[in-house]
């Protein structure tokens, strides 16, 4: 079965989420920002979500980890939770 490794940036705008986005474009520290930004409880960890198989995440959230490009910065992404910028670090 495949699993996948993630981390992400939870913010409640639209406008914040775009913002961090060009900022990691440039060069920014995903980690650093999730830290600073992230109101996700992984925020804490550099937004490292840890391994997690198909069906655990939303439907919008699994789409990208499990379709889009690895190590690419993707979002934002719109959940109940707000918006996602998303790094797939790994699938296997």
């Amino acid at each position: 079965m495949a699993k996948a490794c993630a981390c992400h940036i939870l913010v409640k705008s639209l406008q914040e989420a775009e913002q961090l986005k060009q900022q990691l474009l440039k060069g920014a520290n995903f980690a650093q920002l999730a830290k600073k930004h992230s109101l996700c409880p992984s925020g804490k960890r550099g937004g490292d979500l840890g391994e997690f198989r198909p069906g655990q995440m939303v439907k919008a959230f699994d789409d990208v980890v499990f379709k889009k490009p690895v190590l690419e910065i993707h979002g934002p992404v719109k959940t109940q939770f707000g918006f996602h910028l998303i790094k797939t670090l790994y699938r296997a």
